[in-house]
Formats: C-alpha cells, sequence, structure tokens
C-alpha cells in the first residue's frame, strides 16, 4: 500500500510539474508570436485599417520598443508583488490588449492594443516566467524546463508567418489575436497550479530608475530599429541626421550614456542602503556575463536568420505565406528536439561544449545556405541548413537559461529575467535591422553595378533608375517588378535584361546577409569561455581548475 501510495503521489507530482512547464512554455510562446505572426499579413492589415504598411510596421516597431524599455522594471514588480502575481496580470493586460486589436476599426486602436497593452503585459510576464521556472523545478531540471521554456519562444517565430498566413488566408488576421485571448484564459486557468515564493515585502519600486532605464533602452532599441530606414552611420537620403551623420548614431550614444547614468544611479541607491531597481554588482558575475552574452548572440543569428530566410521563400522564389511557413518548419523540429533531448539523455554535459557545438552548428548552417544560393535553385535548399540550424538554436536554449538563473541565488532570479529578456530583445532587434541593412545595402549596389554594365539596358535608363532609387533600391518579386516596367512603358529585351540584374541582385543581397551572419557566429565563439563546464544542480567538484567556473564569481 506504502509503495503504490508513494507511487501515485509521485505520479501527481510530475503530471503537476508537466502542467506548469507546459503553462510556462505557453506564456513564452504567446509573447514571442507577435514578433512574427503579422509579418506575412502587413499589407492586409493596412488595407483593412485603412492606414500604410508603414503604419502596421510602426505597430510592430512599438510592441518591441516598450516590451524591451520595461523588462528591467517588470522583473522589479515581480519581486513586489509575488512572481505569480505579476504573470497573472500580465496575462490579463496581455489579453486586453490582444482583444483591442482584435476588434480595432483604426491604427490608433490597434496602437493601444497591440504596441502597448501587449508590450506591457509581456514586460510582465517574460521575467515572471525565467523567476518561475527556478522556483518550481529543483536544480537539476531547471536546464530541461529552461529548455522547453526557450524553444518554445524559437518556435513562435518559426510557426508565426505559418500561422497568421493560414488564418489571413481562409479567415481574418483579427482571428490571430482573437484566438491569443483564449490561450491567454487558459494560461491564466492553469496558473492555479504554480508555485510561487512571496513577494519581497522591503521592495520599493524606484521610479527614477524606471525612468532611466526605459528612456536609455528605448533610444537604443529605437535607433537600431530605425538603422534600416535611416542608415546605421551614413544617412540615407533625406533621413535625419546630425554633424553628417544618421540621427541612428546619436540616438545609440544618447541611450548609451542614459544607461550609464541609470547604473551609477543604481549604485548609489544601494550605497544608502536604499531600494535599486537593479544591482549592477550582479552584472560582473562571469558566469551569468557570459550566459547573457550568448543569449544576445543566440538571438542576433535566429532573428537574422529568420528575416533573410523567408525573404529568399517568399519574394525571390515567390511562395506563399502558407508554404514559406511549412518549408521553416524544419527548423523548429529539431529545434525541439535538441532543446528537450540534450537534457533528457546528456543531462551531464558540460554546458560550454554543448553551446560552442550549438553555435558551430547554426555557423555550419548558414554557410552552407549562403553557398547554396544560385541562380535556378528551389525551395528545397533551405531545408538541410535549416536542420542544421534548428539543431544549433536548441542546443544553446537547452542550456543558457539554466547558466544565467544558476549564478545568482533564487531570490535574484527575478532581476536576472528582466536583465535576459532585455538581452535578448536587443539581439533580436540588431539581429533583423543590421541584416536587413546589409541585404538592402548589397542588394542597391548590386543592381546598380548590374544595369550599368548589361549592354541591353540604355545608359540613360540606368542613370534615371539611380536618380528615382537613391534610398535603395526595393526588395521584390520578378512579378512586381515586371508590372512596374510595364506600367512605365518599359518592355521587351530591356525588360527582361532589368528584372534579370534584380534577380541577381537580390540573391547577392541575401548572400551577403548569410555571409554576415556566419562571420557573427565566428566572432560567438570567442565568448563562450565564461560558459560553466558542470551542468548547473550538480555537486561541486574537487578539481580547483573548475571551481571559478562553476560558482558564482565576479571580476574585480
Amino acid at each position: 500500500m506504502s509503495q503504490h501510495r508513494n507511487a501515485t503521489v509521485a505520479s501527481s507530482a510530475a503530471a503537476a510539474s508537466t502542467t506548469v512547464l507546459l503553462t510556462l512554455a505557453a506564456g513564452q510562446f504567446l509573447m514571442t508570436l507577435d514578433s512574427s505572426v503579422m509579418n506575412v499579413s502587413i499589407a492586409t492589415v493596412a488595407n483593412d485599417l485603412g492606414t500604410t504598411v508603414s503604419g502596421i510596421q510602426t505597430a510592430i516597431t512599438l510592441y518591441t520598443l516598450v516590451m524591451a524599455s520595461l523588462m528591467i522594471t517588470g522583473g522589479k514588480i515581480g519581486a513586489i508583488l509575488g512572481r505569480k502575481r505579476a504573470f497573472a496580470i500580465g496575462c490579463v493586460v496581455y489579453g486586453a490588449g490582444s482583444l483591442t486589436t482584435a476588434l480595432a476599426p483604426n491604427l490608433g486602436v490597434l496602437l493601444l492594443g497591440w504596441s502597448l497593452l501587449e508590450g506591457l503585459g509581456a514586460a510582465l510576464i517574460m521575467p515572471a516566467i525565467v523567476a518561475l521556472v527556478a522556483s518550481n523545478f529543483a536544480p537539476e531540471a531547471r536546464p530541461r524546463a529552461y529548455g522547453i521554456v526557450a524553444a518554445s519562444g524559437a518556435i513562435a517565430v518559426a510557426v508565426g508567418p505559418l500561422i497568421g498566413g493560414l488564418l489571413t488566408t481562409y479567415a481574418s488576421w483579427r482571428w490571430v489575436f482573437a484566438g491569443e485571448v483564449v490561450i491567454v484564459a487558459m494560461i491564466v486557468l492553469f496558473a492555479r497550479r504554480i508555485v510561487d515564493t512571496p513577494p519581497d515585502k522591503e521592495a520599493r519600486l524606484d521610479l527614477v530608475g524606471t525612468a532611466l532605464s526605459a528612456l536609455g533602452l528605448g533610444l537604443v532599441v529605437y535607433g537600431i530599429l530605425k538603422g534600416g530606414t535611416w542608415g546605421f552611420v551614413r544617412p540615407r537620403p533625406e533621413a535625419p541626421s546630425w554633424l553628417g551623420m544618421s540621427l541612428v548614431v546619436w540616438m545609440v550614444v544618447a541611450g548609451g550614456i542614459v544607461l550609464r547614468v541609470f547604473m551609477s544611479w543604481e549604485t548609489r541607491r544601494l550605497e544608502r542602503g536604499e531600494q535599486a531597481l537593479l544591482d549592477p554588482s550582479i552584472l560582473r558575475i562571469r558566469q551569468l556575463r557570459g550566459g547573457l552574452v550568448a543569449f544576445f548572440f543566440q538571438f542576433l543569428l535566429q532573428a537574422g536568420l529568420f528575416f533573410a530566410v523567408p525573404l529568399f521563400l517568399s519574394v525571390a522564389l515567390g511562395l506563399s505565406a502558407i508554404d514559406t511557413g511549412l518549408r521553416i518548419m524544419p527548423l523548429s523540429i529539431t529545434l525541439l528536439a535538441a532543446a528537450l533531448g540534450i537534457p533528457r539523455f546528456w543531462p551531464k554535459a558540460s554546458p560550454r561544449l554543448v553551446v560552442r557545438i550549438g553555435i558551430i552548428l547554426l555557423l555550419t548552417g548558414i554557410v552552407v545556405l549562403a553557398g547554396a544560393l544560385e541562380l535556378g535553385v528551389g525551395p528545397e535548399v533551405v531545408t538541410g541548413p535549416l536542420l542544421l540550424a534548428g539543431l544549433g538554436i536548441g542546443a544553446l536554449a537547452s542550456q543558457l537559461g539554466a547558466v544565467t538563473v544558476s549564478a545568482v541565488p533564487d531570490e535574484q532570479s527575478p532581476e536576472v529575467g528582466g536583465i535576459q529578456n532585455t538581452v535578448t530583445n536587443l539581439g533580436a532587434s540588431i539581429g533583423t535591422a543590421f541584416i536587413g541593412a546589409v541585404l538592402m545595402t548589397v542588394l542597391t549596389a548590386s543592381f546598380f553595378t548590374g544595369i550599368k554594365d548589361n549592354p541591353a539596358i540604355p545608359p540613360s535608363l540606368s542613370s534615371q533608375a539611380q536618380v528615382q532609387l537613391d534610398t535603395g533600391v526595393p526588395f521584390i518579386p520578378d512579378s512586381q517588378l515586371e508590372a512596374a516596367l510595364a506600367e512605365a512603358g518599359i518592355t521587351g529585351e530591356t525588360a527582361t535584361a532589368i528584372v534579370d540584374e534584380n534577380t541577381q541582385a537580390r540573391l547577392d543581397g541575401l548572400r551577403a546577409a548569410l555571409i554576415v551572419l556566419a562571420l557573427i557566429a565566428l566572432v560567438a565563439l570567442f565568448f563562450t569561455g565564461s560558459i560553466p563546464v558542470r551542468p548547473p544542480g550538480r555537486p561541486e567538484s574537487s578539481s580547483p581548475s573548475e571551481a571559478p567556473l562553476d560558482r558564482p564569481t565576479t571580476d574585480s
């Protein structure tokens, strides 16, 4: 009887932990989904709301901006209210935003629901998820739990275009956000099983620190997001500038200065014995810093890859939104397999080794894809590289969450959650903006060189194109270019030559973007030395050579 009762208790505990994990993973999936689900439906949404494509892109940008700017503050609020309560409140706010977006009659209401309310909800939910994994799972179980949570976010990026494409094609884009309301309600229902830690009764919200961190992060993220439009250093024609440099440079510099002031302010508050939004000293913990840097590179590479590959499939090859999503699915499959399989079958694997193998797999997939992009290739060319990239991202996801949180005591996990999500959003923003800028720059240069050297294109037409497209050549499919040329009265051999040069320039831009991603992945390998060699939760080794990597240490 006793053995049967123990087995029943163990089975119930396992079921409860599975429910908790799936609930937290669903929250992460939902938060990440919004950054990718509407990318294939921007034109449709703009038409329905009587606005422009730029207006919808602004809504997506502001969602990222609000979320990234308030992540650190969201982590602190979780400490004040309790992680479970902050998670639930965030879900309610996010659900209200999703409902508002689903019913939005115009751009203004869309900005309120999507950009503001959903961004605020995400800023409460995402740091709480990191802390709740720490409070609901033992140290040895955390690598698997963080791997599943991280994998759910990466899968959301991959399947977002497929979900958005299906609903927009066969129903309405509004059903995406209506569905989010239902999912949020289910998350809140199952969140009752989550084990909470009591709120810190002495914690106080530092309003000056909140304003400084939001302003600094907002300037940096917004500046980076505008880099593709305004130019990162040299201003594009008609873009804002100062002293001959793009306003992006000055925004990032100003944001960095504000963040430095924020750090000084927090340090002074701690020296006076007052509550601070962030303890700057935790950033000197070698293991935490190594995990955050690895997170930054993972999301930069992941965002850049998810920017370039859908463009190749949907624009260069003309695939539909649904087919584009299906072609990206191999990455989701191997990502999930690695994120779940590594902690399960190799629980004693060195995190540093797994992270390095993950980066190498990701690098290999990017290099193989860059080498395969040639005229005449079909969509099947992405399958092998995406399988490798998925394994790499999954390997990183299986380790990094546990690496960062295990570097500090459990009571500091909400703080780490805020920093971690700030770093990942910053990496994703830079990945999308920078790789997009590289792609468009090379595309423009290649196209102008091609039409200038092509004997079938009159020099006068080449000069006219360079004047009219001085802000950059648009990344458009051949069919759209052919229609524009026909409308301008350009037909025959000249039109065919221009379309051929555009096709080649698109591939040159995509290949250059992937080569830059590969170089960044190579650089990332040199920043893995601070990742520990022993998995979190394992007893300390007597080997003195491993000790500095396995205990939270700070640099002097």
